[in-house]
C-alpha cells in the first residue's frame, strides 16, 4: 500500500478540488456571495494549493448535494481546459460560467459546490478500493509513513522522498469531521467515479 493513500488524495484532490479551488477564492474576491446565501450555506473560499486541515470547510453532506455534485460534473468537464488554463486567476467570463453551472445544479454559488466537492473528496480518499471500508486518510497516511520508515529495502534517497511526500500529505489532508458523510458518499461511490472519468 506504499504511497497509495497519498496518490489517492492527490487524485481526488486534483479532480475534485484542485481543478477549481483557486477559482472559488478568486471568484469570492470578484463576486461576493449574497449575505443570505453565505449565512445559509456558510460558504468559505478554498485555497488554490492543497489546503491545510483547517482551510477545508467541512460540512454535513446531504443526499441531494451529492446528487447535484454528480450532475454538475458533465458541465464542469466541458470547460475543464478553460479551468486548468486559468490557474488561480479566472477571468470574469469564466467565473460567471462557473457560477452559472453551480446555480444550474441547485447550489447557491460556486463556493458551495466547491465545499461539497472537498467533502466528497475527503471521504472518497478514505474508501478502501478492495473492501469499501472507510479509513481516515490522515491515519492511513501516518501508518504508511511508519511502514516506509521501517522498510529497509527502500534506498535512502527514495525513502527520504517518500517520507517528505507522506509528511506533506499528512499536513494537507483534513481529518473527517462528519462521519455520517461516509454512508452518503459510499451510496453514490460508483456514480461519483463514473462522473469523474
Amino acid at each position: 500500500m506504499l504511497v497509495s493513500m497519498a496518490k489517492m488524495m492527490g487524485r481526488f484532490g486534483v479532480v475534485l478540488v484542485g481543478l477549481w479551488a483557486g477559482l472559488a477564492t478568486a471568484g469570492a474576491q470578484q463576486t461576493p456571495a449574497p449575505p443570505a446565501a453565505a449565512a445559509q450555506d456558510g460558504a468559505a473560499p478554498s485555497a488554490a494549493t492543497p489546503a491545510p486541515q483547517d482551510d477545508v470547510k467541512q460540512i454535513k453532506l446531504t443526499e441531494e448535494q451529492v446528487k447535484r455534485f454528480i450532475a454538475a460534473q458533465a458541465d464542469l468537464a466541458a470547460i475543464a481546459s478553460k479551468i486548468q488554463a486559468a490557474g488561480d486567476t479566472p477571468d470574469p467570463a469564466l467565473q460567471t460560467e462557473l457560477e452559472s453551472i453551480a446555480t444550474k445544479h441547485g447550489f447557491g454559488n460556486f463556493e458551495e459546490l466547491d465545499d461539497v466537492a472537498a467533502n466528497i473528496s475527503i471521504v472518497m480518499a478514505g474508501l478502501d478500493s478492495n473492501t469499501g471500508n472507510f479509513v481516515d486518510p490522515v491515519e492511513a497516511l501516518k501508518k504508511e509513513r511508519d511502514d516506509v520508515q521501517k522498510d529497509s529495502s527502500i534506498p535512502d534517497a527514495d525513502k527520504k522522498q517518500l517520507m517528505d511526500e507522506l509528511t506533506e500529505a499528512i499536513g494537507t489532508t483534513p481529518k473527517l469531521e462528519y462521519k455520517e458523510n461516509i454512508e452518503i458518499v459510499k451510496a453514490h461511490k460508483a456514480e461519483i467515479e463514473k462522473a469523474l472519468q
